[in-house]
């Protein structure tokens, strides 16, 4: 049992984390670099910053209860970090670039040419994603028992 709880732990851990880096560092993209974020950028925050919160009040309860209320933000927050990613894609010139006064193409950071702001936060809503379905998964299992 004792080695359930640690796996438990480690994946509560791990999604917090988690969200606490992507928080921490998009406060400090806008707040130190000053990069100006775009509309989509604020509709991913509003589904990452509340999840550096539950979880973290998950992980000190260790209440894995968490996974039902967190899956949907994890879900939503993703496709829009997914859907931000693709349109920095599309070429410079498309219409559908224009979601408000900042580009939503524009990239402020750009890592070995293909690493985007959106796609490091749909880096942490997947490994977020990972960690709760495991969590879900040793429940079950445990349950199963």
């Amino acid at each position: 049992m004792e080695l359930l709880d640690k796996k438990r732990s480690f994946w509560l851990f791990l999604a917090w984390a988690t969200a606490v880096l992507a928080t921490a560092g998009s406060l400090y993209l806008s707040e130190v670099m000053h990069f100006i974020p775009c509309s989509l950028c604020w509709f991913q925050r509003i589904f990452m910053y509340p999840l550096a919160l539950l979880l973290g009040m998950a992980y000190t309860r260790s209440d894995s209860g968490i996974v039902v209320y967190a899956l949907p933000l994890v879900v939503i927050g993703g496709g829009f970090s997914m859907y931000h990613t693709i349109l920095q894609k599309l070429p410079e010139d498309s219409v559908l670039a224009a979601c408000g006064p900042v580009s939503c193409q524009g990239d402020y950071l750009n890592w070995f040419g293909f690493i985007t702001i959106p796609m490091l936060a749909l880096t942490a809503f997947a490994i977020i994603l990972v960690s709760l379905l495991r969590l879900r998964a040793l429940e079950r299992a445990a349950k199963a028992e």
